[in-house]
């Protein structure tokens, strides 16, 4: 293992900032894909690091800079930064053979890939975990409860072996190859009984085959391979400023979310202090990023799900499409019932308003400020499957605005409109906003007083 604070020879501790300033948390408060890749890539320059804590291949950011896009997946958005440490925390769940072609990716680009770092105790999403995600959702597809709607990426196989232990393969044991061999000489005639039972025909996975492959991926990936939680502690101790970058969203998350259907991670600031060994004490600012609007992927209950073509409109404007899969999103108006429970659960001290540039052209917007629920109208959210498909949204209707927003760039240029719209979202979750996005270039981001 390399030393506690550096990277092969690259030190990223320094010494000459004041010991113990404050890290930033960039958390999404709805579904998913609010847009935290491009906050946390405009907010990066500002930070001596960027980390992700949590979710694997599953979760997408998409970051736009100067009309070229950048789609990353396992990678944080800090990577944009040029020799910035982009680490990837032990909370997360890595796909080697996915890590390494979206870092050569970027590096083809011209990306400067030197600041990345991988925790030796983040989990390896293995190929058995990949075909056991594919089977679950295609038994599910046709039983009551219906699939959970994963990437089946194998995240979710990969955190229950988390938990199993026995069975659990971390990134550190790629680099050590007599480690590897002995625990997939166990593992693997396990999971070849478990997957052959579960009805898709014989499946059978060679330890010695499984162990050559992973171990040449660990090779690659062993120059950025270290303990991350002494070197970010170290870089706290040393004045550092980090920004945590969460994946998936808070109503996603395995605790919090609309369960089941969720992922298999801790997504909100809660998740960060398990995910990184960094205590939230450190948390000096927690932004809360949000659409103006809602989308939802995969299965689970979506009260202000719309049809037709004003969802349509939409989708399209926002170019609602999964970033890792293609999926088209499921659109809706914006739900600050749910909204306002993510902002308490994350204790987000700021708001980040995003795509409000979609929402151009609308004579009126709805927003749901409250839900009826068989025992009455409540205010609270639900974060239960089964009893969120039994809400129905209480809409606010206020007027739209006409303007083209893309090319605003000061708050004084808002329309009177979009700033009620902003205002109402304030009033609602009791928190302020302090940016707001029209466009998905760095240069469209709207810092507000």
């Amino acid at each position: 293992m390399l030393q506690s604070g550096t990277v092969g020879s690259r030190d990223f501790s320094n010494s000459t900032q004041p010991v113990a300033a404050a890290c930033t948390a960039v958390v999404g408060l709805q579904w998913g894909d609010e847009g935290k890749g491009k906050i946390v890539d405009a907010l990066a320059p500002t930070h001596d690091a960027v980390i992700r804590y949590n979710g694997g291949a599953n979760a997408g950011h998409s970051v736009q800079v100067g009309g070229e896009r950048y789609a990353l997946h396992l990678v944080p958005s800090g990577i944009l930064n040029p020799g910035k440490p982009a680490v990837i925390a032990g909370g997360v769940v890595v796909d080697p053979e996915a890590l390494l072609k979206e870092l050569d990716a970027l590096s083809a680009r011209g990306v400067d890939i030197s600041g990345f770092v991988l925790s030796d105790r983040a989990h390896v999403v293995m190929p058995y975990h990949k075909d056991e995600d594919a089977l679950r959702e295609t038994m599910l597809k046709n039983a009551e409860g219906g699939e959970i709607g994963t990437t089946r990426r194998g995240i979710g196989p990969c955190y229950a072996d988390k938990a199993n232990r026995s069975s659990a393969i971390r990134v550190g044991d790629l680099i050590r190859p007599a480690v590897l061999r002995r625990k997939l000489v166990v593992i693997a005639p396990f999971k070849s009984a478990v997957l052959s039972a579960m009805g898709s025909g014989p499946r059978r996975y060679d330890p010695h085959q499984l162990a050559e492959q992973f171990e040449r991926l660990g090779e690659r990936l062993r120059p950025s391979i270290t303990d991350t939680v002494y070197l970010l502690h170290d870089m706290v101790t040393n004045g550092s400023r980090l920004l945590f970058e969460g994946a998936n969203a808070t109503l996603l998350d395995v605790d919090h979310g609309t369960y089941p259907f969720v992922t298999a991670s801790g997504c909100s600031v809660l998740g960060i202090p398990a995910g990184t060994g960094v205590p939230g004490v450190r948390i000096g600012d927690a932004l809360g990023v949000m659409k103006a609007y809602s989308t939802r992927v995969g299965g689970g209950p979506f009260p202000t799900e719309l049809q037709g073509d004003v969802a349509h409109r939409i989708r399209e404007r926002g170019r609602e499409y999964g970033t890792t899969t293609g999926r088209p999103r499921r659109v809706g108006w914006l739900d600050l019932v749910a909204v306002r429970y993510s902002a308490m659960i994350n204790g987000v001290n700021a708001l980040v308003v995003t795509l409000l540039d979609v929402l151009s052209g609308f004579e009126e917007i709805r927003v749901c400020t409250s839900y009826q629920t068989p025992s009455g109208e409540t205010r609270r959210f639900l974060p239960d499957g089964d009893a969120l498909k039994a809400v129905e949204p209480i809409y606010t209707t206020i007027a739209g605005f006409g303007e083209d927003l893309s090319t605003v760039r000061s708050e004084r240029d808002l329309p009177p409109a979009a700033r009620a719209y902003l205002a109402l979202i304030e009033r609602e979750v009791g928190v302020k906003v302090r940016y707001v996005g029209v466009g998905p270039d760095r240069q469209q981001t709207i810092a507000l007083s």
